[in-house]
């Protein structure tokens, strides 16, 4: 039987929760911090029993004999039945309840014992039926605020879209990087890896100290500090080299203190990805070393840990960047010197996909030209949309072509020799493949990209020929946002990605890497389809708001977590270069 920490943590969180709803004294606490011990070990504790019993549980700070002996009994048996009898007692659904803001242990049992409600799908029906407001310390507002989180969880699987909670996360560290006492900071975690979604911030810390007392009493000013920002909903946990907050937001956010000297450990380990970490403690071993959050050993003796890099390099690896690590084949590459230079984040020339007032954007064609240059674009392409989709004001023939005359109008308006306005268009890819505006009209385009905005529900084999007959429409440069998703709101439509891709080779298509954060279309892996392929790449912001433009920083790092070099993105070349290799 398998039991993982994450699963022993969860118990004993629940436990403390059940705890509390009971008013018991004291006892909460010591779950809550138990299960931050228990989850926080890198070693699994089915393995640390085996070799140590009962003892070697009792070892771990925060853990006293009491529940060292439950979590002796999920072990042996996968089950606690002190557990159990708390469950049988108040059967409510304590993790997804704590998980809509605003409920706490106490607001949940008055919702079990009020309105015998268990689970979130009973509070969402009580909440519509205006059934909280009358409860004692709840109220209307409290109701509203109910429903407001169960449509967010429901829309976000709990998790957040790291584009738009990334100035949420920069805002922490760079508050908390002004404080004297910090010496070194980083965000790592899913973030540092940058993820699509994440789910949670672990920051780690080496606070500033000519002595360990002096470096203590650091620590603990930057914990006071932590836990008591003006963002913060609810203290998790407060400690000394530990502390866990949830925002206002509802993000939750992990700051750790550790040591200097296993500060590129605790970077790598908490950075992740789990199968990642598993894969390099297991060549750790092979060599006879043992590597974890404090460093990497031979014996008793630390042998690297400071950096990252040198604990790589031990292991007789080249240095992985951190958006590579999700053990899909990295670890084999740097074994034999064969990591591809990822694309860099100022490597962009230039932007491709960009929609103005002249249809569903807010800004002029000028005022995005100016915020480019201040971003050191040497180009940017406006590509309104057509007028299939008229929803948005979309461009007929008559429009665009007025629209290509304006923008040599600017040019010779800017007169800069060192930027360029470009003229495109996000045509409309009709049901049957072909495209929404003549191809006398699409000829005289600097650059042309096609999308689908329609008839999402096609079969596979329907959408991949559709897609594939606007690919050989000579015409057609590049194809925006490739299978349609937007994250949390709308899975992909079903094509055949290697059938599409073979199609892009043929017929010398790019396929964009849309960087709006609920798009971020194409996915990672699909990236590294095309890396493998040699098909070439664009990474567009698909702005509406010149504020949108700085999305850029999200494509490209999709584009690292794919693979993808700098030769592998087309809008990394001048604007000649760039423009020669889409008329090949």
């Amino acid at each position: 039987m398998t039991v993982s920490n994450e699963h022993i943590s969860k118990i004993l969180r629940e436990i403390a929760v059940y705890l509390e709803m009971q008013n018991v004294p004291f006892k909460p606490r010591a779950y809550e911090k138990a299960a931050v011990a228990v989850a926080d070990i890198s070693d699994d504790l089915r393995d640390l029993y085996e070799k140590g019993g009962i003892k070697a549980i009792e070892e771990i700070e925060g853990v006293g004999a009491s529940i060292a002996e439950k979590i002796e009994e999920i072990i042996k048996t996968g089950h606690l039945k002190y557990y159990e009898q708390m469950k049988k007692k108040t059967p409510v659904d304590v993790s997804s309840l704590m998980s809509v803001e605003g409920l706490g242990p106490k607001k949940i049992k008055k919702l079990y014992s009020d309105l015998k409600i268990t689970n979130v799908e009973e509070l969402e029906r009580a909440a519509r039926s205006r059934k909280i407001r009358n409860l004692e310390n709840f109220g209307e507002k409290t109701e509203e605020n109910i429903l407001k989180s169960l449509e967010f969880l429901r829309s976000s699987g709990g998790r957040f879209i790291l584009g738009y909670i990334m100035p949420d996360i920069r805002k922490i560290e760079s508050d908390l990087n002004k404080l004297k006492e910090v010496k070194k900071i980083t965000v790592a975690g899913s973030v540092r890896r940058r993820k699509e979604t994440i789910g949670d911030v672990d920051i780690l810390i080496v606070a500033n100290g000519r002595s360990p007392a002096s470096a203590k009493a650091s620590a603990g000013k930057v914990m006071d500090f932590f836990v008591n920002m003006p963002s913060v909903a609810r203290i998790a946990a407060h400690g000394n080299t530990k502390s866990a907050i949830k925002l206002k937001n509802g993000l939750d956010v992990d700051v750790r203190v550790v040591p200097e000297e296993s500060y590129g450990a605790a970077l790598n380990y908490f950075t992740g990805s789990k199968y990642h970490n598993i894969a390099l403690r297991e060549i750790a071993m092979k060599k006879g070393f043992k590597l974890n959050e404090y460093g990497l050993f031979k014996g008793k003796n630390q042998i690297a840990g400071k950096t990252e890099e040198e604990i790589y390099k031990k292991l007789g690896l080249d240095y992985i960047e951190p958006e590579m690590r999700e053990n899909e084949g990295e670890i084999e590459l740097a074994k034999n010197n064969k990591l591809p230079k990822l694309i860099g984040y100022n490597d962009l020339q230039g932007d491709l996909q960009i929609q103005t007032n002249w249809t569903d954007g807010s800004n002029t064609i000028e005022e995005y030209a100016r915020v480019a240059i201040k971003k050191g674009l040497k180009y940017i392409v406006i590509t309104d949309h057509t007028k299939r989709l008229a929803m948005t004001g979309g461009l007929d023939e008559k429009m665009l072509l007025k629209q290509i005359a304006e923008i040599g109008k600017i040019n010779d308006k800017f007169g800069n020799k060192n930027f360029k306005i470009l003229s495109g268009s996000e045509v409309d890819i009709l049901k049957d493949g072909t495209l929404d505006l003549k191809d006398e009209v699409l000829s005289k385009l600097d650059v042309c990209g096609a999308a689908i905005h329609s008839y999402f529900n096609l079969p596979k084999k329907e959408q991949t020929k559709r897609i594939i007959r606007a690919m050989e429409n000579p015409h057609v440069d590049i194809i925006f946002h490739p299978t349609g998703r937007i994250i949390n709101r709308r899975p992909a439509y079903e094509i055949d990605i290697d059938e599409i891709i073979k199609a892009a080779k043929r017929t010398k298509t790019v396929l964009e890497i849309d960087a709006f954060p609920d798009r971020l279309d194409l996915k990672d892996d699909y990236v590294r389809k095309c890396v493998a392929s040699g098909v070439k790449l664009a990474i567009d912001s698909d702005a509406h708001l010149v504020s949108h433009m700085d999305f850029l920083e999200f494509g490209i790092a999709q584009a690292r977590r794919g693979w993808a070099a700098k030769n592998d993105i087309i809008n990394t070349r001048s604007v000649e270069a760039m423009l020669k290799l889409l008329k090949k």
